[in-house]
């Protein structure tokens, strides 16, 4: 019940936010897709004709998948910096919860809401290029909420950064292209990048909407060495943050900023 009480309060809170600043929420919607339609464009006066509907779909769900880990791994080190600069970070280290599960609610309702602006963007894009794409929710979520996991790992190692530092903007904004690169790079021309967090997902949901297959086309290899690759990264997250917050006390710096 604390569980639900504390992930009901704190999607309330994000969702508050995103409503409150909406002008905010669509430029940033905005944003992604105008990259979209500068990828678009590209294919279509310097692209392969024959290829043409193939890579406007790999497009159009590389480009959905950018946004939504960007801002979602993104997250938590973003709310970090906010908490410091408002001077409410060491009230959270006063909740009874602790601050990773605070944290990890807090994304979890983020990641829904990103989700909805994921599916706004995914059908922006397939109405302006005319290329349809099968979203399958039956077999597209099983694998996002595995996905997400690794998400949420590197999460916490960004805020672990953040709690030291404070300030990580610089790297955020360094990050973001190789956020692109891991989305956008396909797991046939680098067959390793699949030991990354959450490119192995991504490649699965783009294969699932590109060729329509169903969860029982899917390997059940490939859903194991998801959900280790996930679990790794999730657990070495948690980690990495709970290091950070040791240090940070040990150093007096949670109260800085």
């Amino acid at each position: 019940m604390q569980w639900l009480n504390l992930l009901n309060a704190n999607f309330r809170k994000e969702y508050i936010e995103m409503k409150r600043y909406l002008p905010n929420t669509l430029a940033l919607l905005l944003t992604f897709y105008i990259i979209f339609l500068a990828a678009f464009f590209g294919i279509m006066f310097v692209g392969d004709p024959a290829s043409f509907e193939a890579n406007v779909q790999y497009s159009i769900v590389s480009v959905a998948f950018w946004s939504l880990t960007l801002m979602t791994m993104n997250f938590i080190g973003f709310s970090v910096v906010t908490e410091a600069m408002r001077g409410t970070l060491e009230q959270l280290y006063m909740s009874p919860m602790g601050v990773w599960k605070i944290m990890l609610t807090r994304i979890v309702g983020q990641f829904s809401l990103q989700l909805v602006m994921m599916v706004i963007l995914l059908f922006a894009a397939m109405l302006t290029s005319g290329q349809w794409l099968s979203l399958n929710p039956m077999t597209t979520i099983p694998i996002l909420t595995l996905t997400m996991i690794s998400i949420v790992g590197v999460s916490f190692m960004i805020a672990g950064l953040a709690i030291i530092v404070k300030q990580i903007q610089a790297f955020l904004q360094i990050f973001q292209f190789v956020l692109m690169a891991l989305v956008f790079i396909p797991l046939s021309v680098a067959p390793f990048l699949a030991f990354a967090p959450f490119v192995k997902g991504v490649d699965m949901v783009r294969m699932v909407m590109m060729e329509n297959l169903t969860l029982s086309a899917i390997p059940l290899a490939d859903f194991g060495f998801l959900l280790i690759n996930s679990m790794i990264y999730f657990i070495l997250g948690l980690f990495v943050f709970h290091r950070c917050e040791k240090l940070a006390m040990k150093k007096g710096l949670l109260g800085q900023y």
